[in-house]
């Protein structure tokens, strides 16, 4: 549909909430009404998820922050009508646990806890919803201002302006990308020089840095922010992670995609969703349900265990991480063999990506069995991925210490990724042990930015929070790492007193039956 013969009629919000009853997908884009049809949904290059959170809701700022302009005029194709501003947004209905069924009927996968401005989901119950309805759209009563949270949005659009103006969203190929390369061809150089000395550790050590160092390239090549072709960064993403570091860049950019849209959301975040090991909040004791993985976190025994000892295992961990990594891609890949309905770039991105995971363990299965012995090849695959794992200490840093609180759908895209993101302050000269996503705020904020133009950017940021009242964090490497085991150990400490009190609570009942047992004895 040509834009300019599209339909003006203006929409009132109870017939956006009664469209949506219906199964519409209704996206409001500025003050236009936009109707996402259902086979788009699922070529979504960025996943059906990310558009699903924002059903009934203003999205104008998140649609502009990860589209180029080019798609931008592509986007408009789907306007059904117009809607007054600002937009007062319904809830997503994914975000009460509700979803549409392949017949387009719609399922309760969830049941939603409400509770002051949150809206949680937890496991479906015998007692729940059995229709989704007219109050299920509702967002309970807000703490934040509608006008305010709109002029926070309009500012945020000239900052936007500010930055393509000042044509930060160039790629730095020769000075960025080009010493970045000399890098990794350093540390590929010395693994394998080591390697074939028998220096089997220091291989392994500079092997790991080697993938740290190419897990930044391939972060960049996820949010298409290196040629700015999504068919060229999407293969030269494939080569990258799959292919020398084994992992799924399809998974990843399906996962990492949500994390930047509803950062640090307990129920829908995956990137802070990982229990038994880790809990960041303590809503998590009541066992969540993830909409992203489509299972409920249940926080069993086993779970209590870890969690309580988790500021003291963080750092182990962190160092496994990668095969966490592995144990995500890799079932993401089964899946999608047998999804007919395969995101953008179809069966030919799968297929490279299957081909690369076997090349990999090819390669680097070959590496470790010519060590010498079995032993040798563990140790090698063990310290090769701790030797990798900075990068997952460095990523968690921008948002374990942060804010989990949901606010509603009222909360602006800036104000959100502003109050749960945060940076790590170091000195431009070190800048690239963290692959400059040490400005995560900005990253957060302009998530298809060069990397190396985050520095620049960043200083405008700060200029805008300041004039916008809002509050622009960031912390030392040292000072973060404490403030992210204090959240943990305040977590832990907490299980453990649910843990006492649990205790104290079954040897009461125990005792208090064991006395109305002898009284009738006697």
């Amino acid at each position: 549909m040509d834009p300019s013969t599209a339909p003006t009629q203006l929409w009132s919000r109870e017939a956006v909430a009664a469209a949506i009853l219906a199964g519409d997908h209704l996206v409001v884009y500025n003050d236009l009404l936009l109707r996402i049809p259902p086979k788009w949904l699922e070529k979504h290059p960025g996943g059906a998820l990310s558009i699903l959170h924002f059903v009934g809701r203003d999205a104008a700022d998140e649609i502009e922050s990860y589209h180029p302009d080019s798609v931008l005029q592509l986007i408009r194709r789907y306007k059904v009508g117009t809607v007054a501003l600002p937009w007062r947004p319904l809830v997503p209905p994914v975000m009460s646990g509700w979803v549409r069924t392949s017949s387009n009927a719609w399922f309760n996968e969830a049941s939603a806890v409400r509770g002051g401005t949150e809206i949680l989901l937890v496991q479906k119950g015998p007692d729940a919803q059995s229709a989704f309805t007219r109050d299920t759209l509702e967002p309970p009563p807000s703490t934040l201002s509608l006008e305010e949270q709109a002029r926070h949005s309009a500012a945020y659009k000239v900052l936007h302006k500010r930055v393509r103006d000042a044509g930060l969203y160039n790629t730095r190929y020769l000075s960025g990308y080009g010493v970045e390369c000399i890098r990794y061809a350093l540390l590929a150089a010395v693994s394998a020089y080591s390697y074939s000395h028998g220096w089997f550790i220091t291989s392994a050590v500079f092997l790991g840095l080697f993938w740290q160092q190419l897990t930044f390239v391939a972060h960049d090549l996820g949010h298409v922010s290196v040629t700015h072709n999504w068919a060229i960064d999407r293969i030269l993403g494939i080569l990258i992670a799959d292919w020398i570091g084994g992992l799924s860049i399809g998974w990843w950019v399906h996962n990492h995609n949500v994390h930047h849209l509803v950062p640090n959301h307990p129920a829908h975040d995956p990137d802070i969703e990982h229990l038994p090991f880790l809990a960041i909040s303590p809503v998590f004791i009541n066992s969540l349900w993830s909409s992203y993985y489509k299972r409920t976190l249940h926080f069993d025994r086993f779970a209590q265990f870890f969690v309580q000892l988790q500021h003291r295992l963080f750092y182990i961990v962190l160092g496994l991480a990668r095969f966490n990594l592995y144990a995500n891609s890799y079932p993401f890949l089964v899946r999608q063999a047998f999804d007919t309905r395969r995101t953008r770039g179809g069966s030919w991105a799968w297929a490279l990506e299957v081909a690369g995971i076997v090349f990999f363990w090819c390669w680097f299965g070959r590496v470790a069995a010519n060590t010498g012995s079995w032993k040798n090849g563990l140790v090698y695959l063990v310290v090769s991925h701790i030797a990798a794992s900075p990068v997952h200490v460095q990523i968690v840093l921008s948002h374990f210490s942060m804010s989990t609180t949901d606010l509603g759908p009222t909360e602006s895209f800036a104000d959100r990724q502003l109050r749960t993101t945060t940076d790590v302050i170091c000195d431009d000269s070190i800048g690239w042990i963290h692959g400059g996503l040490q400005l995560q705020v900005t990253h957060h904020l302009f998530p298809r930015l060069p990397r190396h133009n985050l520095k620049a950017a960043s200083l405008l940021v700060k200029e805008f929070a300041q004039e916008q009242g809002l509050v622009y964090a960031e912390f030392g490497w040292v000072s973060g790492n404490q403030d992210v085991l204090g959240v943990l150990k305040s977590v832990a400490n907490q299980v453990k007193i649910i843990g006492t009190v649990a205790e104290v609570e079954a040897k009461e009942a125990v005792d208090r039956k064991l006395g109305l047992y002898q009284e009738k004895k006697a």
